[in-house]
């Protein structure tokens, strides 16, 4: 974990509220990458692709930005304060529709597909729950306010025939908070939505190993019958938790966004970094071994921006 942000330090200059500002053509680029919370895997891999992109794209500074995550970045995006942007593909695909929380297209195009996200379902220790539904009546943190983990929990919850609105004491914290506060035995469970293995998961099952995550495999025929195929089972081996057994959960694929007004030239500056640099991203994060130009290209609904297609167009 140490070595995991002091990899971050060197990347992360000015972290939330920095502006974007990206120039054309790979020249005089000062770029804004709006992650997540401090102990999930979007700011690790974030920050170690700012310094990417810095060491790699001539007269390029790039910085990570600390955020809600999906939802947030995207309004980011949009409203020119950040320059790339993560998000669930759930999300992204809301925003290209226009839907839930977004009362209009908003204007994104995608570098990449990245990895898969993994709902963690977290149970405090000493918390009677095996599944989703018996979440009912308890105290559940549902992710912060314009997160796509709060989409997902949100979701997740009625497919379970759980209302998030009236049958939970519900609570939005970040992922810090949540691991903080099931520590404190403040709340009974947390959503998370993240890669494997996640920081601040595995802070929590280092100090409560009691703690346990739920299989979630019951809600997911739901969720693809209404929200559509972009939800997936995945298993969860537990030993990255340094926990036994395994669990199967649903899935949500990672995007890479930028604004679709971004210069052709640096949009292709900026996939090819990601993919030539796989290996130095992989030291920062293991969900980074996951980068393959061909499963990059799957960005569906959300279009690839044109210097995104070059690349791929390029690798054949």
């Amino acid at each position: 974990m140490k070595r995991i942000l002091a990899i971050v330090a060197i990347a992360v200059l000015a972290a939330a509220g920095c502006g974007g500002g990206a120039a054309g053509g790979g020249s005089g680029n000062r770029l804004s990458i709006a992650t997540g919370g401090t102990t999930g895997v979007y700011y690790v891999y974030g920050g170690g692709l700012a310094k990417q992109l810095s060491s790699n794209i001539a007269n390029t500074q790039a910085t990570a930005s600390v955020t809600s995550a999906s939802v947030e970045n995207i309004k980011l995006l949009a409203s020119g304060r950040a320059d790339i942007a993560f998000s669930q593909s759930d999300t992204a695909a809301d925003a290209v529709n226009g839907k839930d929380t977004f009362t209009a297209p908003q204007p994104i195009k995608a570098i990449a597909r990245i990895y898969d996200n993994y709902a963690h379902v977290v149970v405090s220790p000493g918390v009677e729950a095996n599944t989703v539904a018996d979440l009912k009546g308890k105290r559940v943190s549902l992710g912060p306010a314009n997160s796509g983990t709060q989409v997902v929990a949100r979701r997740m919850l009625e497919a379970a025939g759980v209302d998030p609105d009236t049958d939970i004491s519900k609570q939005q914290l970040s992922i810090n908070e949540s691991v903080q506060a099931a520590k404190d035995g403040t709340i009974d469970a947390f959503f998370w939505v993240g890669g494997v293995p996640t920081a601040g998961i595995t802070d929590l099952a280092t100090s409560k190993p009691d703690m346990k995550m739920l299989d979630t495999s019951d809600v997911l025929q739901t969720m693809q019958a209404t929200y559509g195929e972009q939800y997936v089972s995945l298993d969860v081996d537990m030993s990255v938790y340094k926990l036994s057994d395994s669990i199967k959960t649903v899935g949500i694929a990672n995007v890479l966004l930028v604004p679709d007004s971004m210069d052709e030239q640096l949009a292709y500056d900026i996939t090819k970094t990601l993919f030539a640099k796989k290996a130095e991203l992989t030291a920062v994060h293991p969900e980074a071994e996951k980068l393959d130009p061909a499963l990059g290209q799957q960005v569906a609904p959300v279009q690839l921006h044109p210097g995104a297609a070059r690349y791929y167009q390029e690798q054949g």
